[in-house]
């Protein structure tokens, strides 16, 4: 008789979740958004304003959150699991942590493994916030993400292109069919079109990317000016 093999992994997760109270998940449907620079400075806003915060990056394809954190040269600790690095307040995971710079070769369902590898060992403690960036897109690895993040809120990022909103819209209603609660939608790079704004808005900086990597500094951008404004009302709703 064959037995069944149960992956005790997700009820884990829910363990290692517990202690948190929040988890906006920060995702979006194309590329070039910038969903990770607003994950990672979103997470630097509420560990600024004293909130127990965490950052998990979850794009493994594309993992660039420890490039705006300036992460380098952090490393998690292992006690009975993982404990996140402390990077200028906050507490971050990455899969950049053991791939040595390097792509990592995933695919199909090794990246969804993966995904729920990191979330069944990471060990947050106590959270205010955990903020997580978002596998990108609506396939099976950020179908998985959602399905292991219950108390997820999302927070979809756009741009005011044509396209980028006709994917968001199609995506958000996918999500609303699926139950996720939406916490809001920020549009990126405001000012690069003359569409009229529907949406909490932050406007084109041209001094952000000189300040990614060095977190005081992006704390000072207009980017995060505008971010903040925008987000930090939502989640006091």
């Amino acid at each position: 008789m064959n037995a069944t093999r149960i992956d005790p992994r997700p009820s884990v997760i829910g363990d290692r979740l517990a202690r948190v109270k929040r988890v906006i998940a920060v995702t979006g449907w194309k590329g070039g958004i910038g969903k990770s620079v607003t994950a990672s400075t979103l997470a630097l806003l509420l560990a600024q304003k004293g909130y127990g915060t965490g950052l998990a990056d979850l794009d493994f394809c594309g993992a660039s959150a420890h490039v705006a954190l300036g992460a380098d040269g952090a490393y998690p600790e292992e006690e009975m699991g993982l404990l996140p690095p402390e990077v200028s307040g906050v507490r971050f995971m990455s899969v950049s942590f053991f791939s040595s710079g390097r792509a990592v070769p995933l695919r199909g369902a090794d990246i969804s493994g993966a995904v729920v590898e990191m979330l069944a060992v990471t060990l947050w403690g106590d959270l205010d916030f955990l903020v997580v960036d978002m596998p990108p897109g609506i396939n099976d690895t950020a179908l998985d993400a959602i399905r292991l993040l219950p108390k997820a809120e999302v927070l979809a990022v756009t741009t005011p292109s044509v396209m980028a909103r006709s994917v968001l819209e199609r995506s958000l209603e996918l999500y609303r069919r699926l139950g996720v609660p939406l916490l809001g939608v920020v549009e990126n790079m405001r000012g690069r079109s003359g569409r009229a704004a529907s949406s909490p808005g932050v406007r084109f900086d041209d001094g952000l990317e000189k300040a990614l990597g060095r977190p005081a500094d992006l704390l000072n951008t207009a980017f995060a000016r505008d971010l903040e404004k925008a987000v930090l009302p939502l989640l006091k709703a």
